[in-house]
């Protein structure tokens, strides 16, 4: 297998189809956009209330990474545009306002349960089938939980909380609110133990003593986040490589370890029994019987074969220049940064394109079943499974 054509094809494939949240479909942002439906990046500095344009879809982005760790990608994302749209459409603006969420709890848990209900009558059907499930299993709430309380507060609170506890923090003497007060946390160049790059942001996001979100979000979520910030939408008010095409980790979902996996290309770097041993591959723990894949394990996760194949000054420059993860070259090779340093050696392509690619994959033909469309996916010629279906039939994630 050509491990590096592979990656560059995917991330091809993830440049002409991009997985973008539904911020178009969040009546108050649609002024944000033109009437090709361009998000209109000369106006984002503009107020709106008391934020700019820029800082408002921020908040909405890292909302929509925490709750964007349920089971089906389309419903949350609808589950959470006409949430928001009914609340605002009843002067409830917790974006812009987020201590509204806390004063009208009550009525967001009715208006959460309430389009729950619409999503799922649209989309459990076509979930199941996809999924070789039933309808009724179908649940937008993460950890399985069916108490919409405790989604609510944890899930939705959480990340709400960050600029209500800024604001407070950084109030200024008269009383004047910071527009940007979110951006600038996520973007501070002063904060020794936090060095500003995309990378180290979205760690921060989770870890910071004060303001991280803890277990309101995975990593794979923080890293959704710094690809929506850098690539997606080019929010960041940063120009320097740290915040630019190679400053973030691709977003490691089942989607992505789903496809890396079946293709192979995991298997270039380590065997079965390391991924075991590093508890990224669980037997007789998936469906069926089959052995599960927890994608999220393979962060940290050293490279054990062909380690000769890794250009050492490219994957010193991404940790040390871009990410900022290292000081000085690192000794191992983590298998979750080769994909990046490969697509930094041509620098065609990025991460974000790569993340698009798997998730394009993974949610139209590398479904998680024994039986998914590998005879119309566009990369079956690069893929290890569609030779050999083991790979496919023996594990899940």
């Amino acid at each position: 297998m050509d491990d590096v054509k592979l990656i560059e094809v995917i991330a091809e494939i993830g440049s002409k189809n991009k997985s973008e949240p539904y911020i178009k479909d969040v009546e108050i942002f649609r002024h944000f956009f033109d009437k090709d439906f361009n998000l209109i990046t000369n106006e984002l500095n503009s107020l709106d209330g008391n934020c700019t344009r820029r800082e408002l879809i921020t908040r909405f982005l890292l909302l929509n990474a925490v709750l964007d760790q349920g089971p089906d990608t389309e419903g949350v994302r609808q589950l959470l545009c006409d949430t928001i749209n009914y609340l605002y459409r009843h002067e409830i603006r917790i974006l812009h306002t987020p201590l509204d969420f806390f004063k009208e709890l009550g009525i967001i848990i009715t208006e959460i349960d309430n389009v729950h209900d619409i999503v799922k009558k649209l989309r459990a059907k076509k979930w199941a089938r996809n999924n070789n499930s039933t309808a009724l299993k179908y649940n937008l709430f993460m950890d399985n939980t069916t108490q919409t309380l405790n989604y609510a507060v944890f899930r939705w609170g959480v990340p709400l909380s960050v600029p209500l506890i800024l604001e407070n923090d950084y109030k200024s003497k008269d009383d004047d609110i910071n527009p940007e007060l979110l951006l600038d946390y996520l973007e501070d160049d002063n904060d020794a133990e936090w060095p500003s790059s995309a990378e180290i942001m979205s760690k921060k996001i989770k870890q910071h003593k004060r303001y991280g979100l803890g277990k309101a979000i995975g990593d794979k979520a923080a890293h959704l986040f710094a690809k929506w910030i850098v690539h997606t939408f080019n929010l960041t008010r940063k120009r320097d490589i740290t915040w630019g095409k190679y400053s973030f980790e691709v977003p490691f979902d089942s989607n992505a370890g789903r496809v890396l996996f079946r293709t192979g290309y995991l298997l270039n770097w380590a065997d079965i029994d390391d991924y075991k041993k590093s508890n990224v591959i669980q037997p007789n723990q998936g469906k069926g019987g089959t052995d599960y894949i927890r994608v999220t394990n393979i962060r940290g996760m050293k490279a054990t074969k062909n380690i000769s194949t890794i250009d050492p000054n490219i994957y010193r420059d991404l940790c040390v220049k871009y990410l900022l993860t290292h000081r000085r070259a690192p000794k191992k090779y983590e298998i979750q940064k080769i994909p990046i340093a490969q697509l930094l050696k041509e620098k065609k392509y990025g991460p974000g394109d790569l993340d698009d690619g798997l998730m394009y994959i993974g949610t139209h033909f590398c479904f998680n079943i024994e039986n998914p469309n590998c005879d119309d996916c566009p990369i079956n010629s690069y893929c290890s499974g569609f030779n050999e279906n083991i790979l496919i039939t023996k594990y899940r994630t």
